[in-house]
């Protein structure tokens, strides 16, 4: 009996010994820099040799189609992806306003006949209920709201009076981001100088607003930066400049609100019922359960790849890659990820819900 006590202890302590067949070992050391994803290194290929873009708003309506919007072209100073801000005589007078990207980050469409109608192109997007994927696009500095078909040959819908700056039913002042509801209704985040949130009809006809300055619940700071709606209907609001997020009825009447998050810049809500909020100023990706619990984060400040330096907004395609538009003169603009093959899944970044 002794013996063979000692030949199972024996063989017991030999197989914890090895790992068992299958089962990774645990890694040592490493700093998570990238959380659940491989960068993509040198993903986008700009349209100017030697020159990048400052990124505003990405949208991935496909893995082979991923629309990009830019403000400033620029060189860095010390090359490519490298460090150094881009000085005002690293500055281009040319302009990719807005750019169509294929899977490998190569411009397939430059759509350079709308350029007098931009100067920043905050956000660009498609509403999941539009059959005909029609193309939306915020103008932040002329405060104009543009809706242009999938193709952006036809420009269909225009709001706002070109470089006219109010808040009333007819102007913006400097919006940022837009939201679409079911019935085709959407909402506009009025914005960098206004403090409001405005709902329009689906052929764009004023329906109701909400906000006001301050920091009482329903007030909002500049910059109201972002508004996204859940399968709930639930308003969801970025505002940034109280650090917040405030969530509304899809009339305005205040819910709750989701206090120190680091200048929340965009709200990705995901099928699978989670909040990701990119915080701009956080230069990180931080995600929560629908009820403002803080799950997990990742991201790092840098200018190398897969760092951030004030990530703006973000898009997932159906394929999981994850695309995050970076508003810097330090780096590339633009950054895949690709999802590792023993990602943990809980950390990945879901397709959104209606985006």
């Amino acid at each position: 009996m002794k013996r063979s006590r000692w030949i199972f202890a024996a063989l017991l302590t030999t197989a914890l010994s090895f790992p068992m067949a299958g089962v990774r070992a645990q890694e040592k050391g490493g700093s998570d820099d990238f959380g659940p994803y491989e960068p993509v290194a040198n993903w986008f290929k700009p349209l100017k040799e030697g020159y990048l873009e400052r990124g505003a708003s990405v949208f991935a309506e496909s893995p082979d189609r991923i629309f990009f919007t830019s403000d400033v072209e620029f060189r860095p100073q010390r090359g490519i992806g490298g460090a150094g801000p881009a000085a005002a005589d690293h500055l281009s007078p040319d302009h990719h306003f807005i750019m169509v990207l294929d899977s490998n980050g190569k411009v397939i469409e430059d759509w350079s006949q709308w350029d007098s109608l931009f100067k920043m192109p905050h956000r660009v997007a498609i509403s999941p209920y539009d059959k005909d994927k029609s193309v939306w696009v915020i103008e932040r500095e002329l405060h104009q709201i543009f809706k242009f078909s999938h193709d952006g040959k036809k420009l269909l819908m225009t709001l706002g009076e070109k470089g006219v700056k109010a808040s009333d039913k007819k102007h913006f002042g400097r919006p940022a981001d837009i939201a679409f509801a079911p019935d085709g209704s959407f909402y506009i985040a009025d914005g960098y100088d206004n403090t409001r949130i405005v709902k329009f009809d689906k052929s764009g006809k004023y329906q109701l607003e909400w906000g006001t300055e301050g920091t009482a619940p329903g007030q909002f700071k500049v910059q109201v930066h972002d508004v996204a709606v859940d399968a709930q209907g639930r308003v969801f609001v970025a505002d940034r400049g109280n650090d917040r997020i405030q969530i509304f009825d899809a009339n305005g009447k205040f819910i709750e609100m989701w206090q120190n998050i680091k200048k929340p810049s965009y709200i990705h809500i995901t099928k699978d019922g989670f909040v990701w909020v990119v915080s701009g100023a956080g230069n990180r990706l931080l995600k929560y359960d629908m009820n403002g619990k803080l799950l997990t984060t990742w991201g790092m400040y840098g200018v190398e790849k897969g760092q951030f330096d004030d990530p703006h907004d973000l898009s997932v395609d159906s394929a999981g890659n994850l695309y995050v538009a970076i508003f810097s003169t330090q780096k590339v603009g633009v950054e895949k990820f690709v999802p590792k093959a023993n990602a943990d899944r809980s950390r990945v970044v879901g397709v959104g819900f209606n985006r």
